[in-house]
């Protein structure tokens, strides 16, 4: 199984939308060191991955839903 590192794609996403750190943490509702920390992670709690998957308009499940077909 190939390991996922879910930070780097929610990174990689907020990029390709060309919004800044600093939006995406004001949409969370955290700080900006704290946004920075959620890049770095390779797993992330649900709950938080929803939140994120709403605020950036993207279903980030699907990233795992896709490794149970291989």
């Amino acid at each position: 199984m190939s390991e996922i590192f879910i930070g780097s794609l929610i990174r990689a996403e907020l990029q390709r939308q060309e919004r800044t750190t600093v939006w995406f943490a004001k949409k969370l509702g955290c700080n900006r060191t704290n946004a920075y920390k959620i890049f770095n992670r390779r797993s992330i709690d649900t709950d938080l991955l929803l939140r994120i998957s709403r605020i950036l308009n993207r279903n980030f499940f699907e990233v795992y839903y896709d490794l149970l077909a291989d």
